[in-house]
This record gives structure tokens, C-alpha cells and sequence, in this order.
């Protein structure tokens, strides 16, 4: 049965035919031959700071990569302020943070979206120390255990500025994307972020440009390669 997933956050599944549909594909695209390493199975989505779109962002990039056929899980790691729940209208009872803790296993929090080929692990009840959980060789064992069964991994986090973390994260994935909302972030905020993914020698494979003057969902150009509309 197909659960009432918000139409409006998931434009992709909403209005396929879309322009913001065929950017977020876009986007889809240019990650599949991003020059940088091999092929990139685990994707972590963050942003420098609060309301920047990044759940949004992953969310509808998820369902571009489940509409290819592929097996998709999406992960909410921010256990702090999850909101991937609500958007596809899922139970959050269990999640990241009970996977983590040992209380259930991966396969038993997993959920079905609704959306053929997607299913998502949610955040589970907010936790006493959501970064010590992330920094754990359960985490490290999931994420092995996981790359078995799913094609696709898209993980949602953090803000990078905010806690740390996305930047413990980063070091556990193939690529990594920052979403940044137009004229909302300073560059130095900016330069902060990418140095602190640096230091753990996170593989940035691009920006997207949210909310720009040209476009309300423009992906646009930067200096870490990854081209958009």
C-alpha cells in the first residue's frame, strides 16, 4: 500500500515531469560521472548550517535513483532534528539510533517508503550521544553489512558547522554533497565546512546551489567540480 508521502518535499515523486524534477535527475547524472574516485555507492548530503534544503535535497535524490531501478536505502543520521520520517510518513520508533545502541537489528528497522526500490532506516528516538554512535565500529560494521544489500546509500546529516557529527560521517562514505542556500551562507562559514570535511579526507564531490535567484531549486557550478543547471 502507498503511504501519504509529502507531494510537496518530494517534487520528484509529486511532478516527475518537473524542471526541479530534471534537476534533481540532473544531479543524479553528474554524481554517476563525477571524475573523482570509482563508482560512489554511499552518499552523504549535509550542508554548513540549519534550513539550507539538505533534507529536501536528499530526499528527492533518493527517488531519482530508485526510479533507475535501483536498490535504494536512505538513512537519516541526524539524530538530533530528524525529519525524514515525516516527509514519507514513516514510524520512528526505530531507527539509527536503536540500530546502534543494539537494541534491534538493521533489518528489523529498516522500512519500506512506499516508493518502488526505496526503503529508508529513520533517526529512532533522539539519543543521549548521537556523535559517539556515529564514531562506533557499530556504525562501521552496519554500513559493511549494508553495502551487501543495497546499491544505492544516501545519508542525510547535520549540518557540518553545527555538531561534528557529518564530519565523522563524511569518512565513512564514497562522496559527499553540501547543500548551501543562495546568499544565506558566508564563504568563510563555507571555507570552515570544506576544511573541517578535509582534515578526515572526505571526498567532496560537489555543492548544491539552493534557492538562487535564477531558479527557486537551481543546482549550480563550484570549484570542487560538479557542474548543474
Amino acid at each position: 500500500m502507498r503511504r501519504s508521502i509529502n507531494k510537496e518535499a518530494l517534487v520528484v515523486s509529486g511532478n516527475p515531469t518537473s524542471r526541479v524534477s530534471e534537476a534533481y535527475r540532473l544531479l543524479r547524472t553528474k554524481i554517476h560521472f563525477s571524475p573523482k574516485d570509482a563508482a560512489h555507492q554511499v552518499i552523504m548530503v549535509t550542508s554548513t548550517r540549519s534550513s539550507e534544503g539538505k533534507t529536501t535535497t536528499v530526499s528527492n535524490l533518493a527517488v531519482t535513483y530508485a526510479m533507475e531501478g535501483r536498490k535504494v536505502l536512505l538513512i537519516d543520521a541526524d539524530m538530533r532534528k530528524p525529519a525524514l520520517h515525516d516527509i514519507y510518513s514513516l514510524s520512528n520508533r526505530h531507527g539509527l539510533s536503536t540500530v546502534l545502541a543494539g537494541d534491534v537489528l538493521v533489518q528489523q528497522a529498516v522500512q519500506e517508503t512506499g516508493i518502488n526500490h526505496l526503503s529508508m532506516l529513520t533517526a529512532g528516538p533522539v539519543p543521549a550521544n548521537p556523535a559517539e554512535l556515529m564514531d562506533s565500529a557499530a556504525m562501521r560494521d552496519m554500513l559493511v553489512q549494508l553495502r551487501q544489500e543495497y546499491d544505492v546509500i544516501l545519508i542525510d546529516t547535520p549540518p557540518v558547522l553545527a555538531v561534528s557529527d557529518g564530519v565523522i560521517t563524511s569518512a565513512l562514505c564514497d562522496g559527499v554533497i553540501m547543500v548551501v542556500a543562495a546568499g544565506k551562507v558566508k564563504r568563510s562559514h563555507l571555507r570552515a565546512a570544506k576544511e573541517q570535511l578535509d582534515h578526515v579526507k572526505a571526498n567532496m564531490l560537489g555543492l548544491v546551489l539552493n534557492r538562487s535567484s535564477r531558479d527557486q531549486q537551481a543546482f549550480a557550478a563550484d570549484h570542487y567540480g560538479m557542474q548543474a543547471q
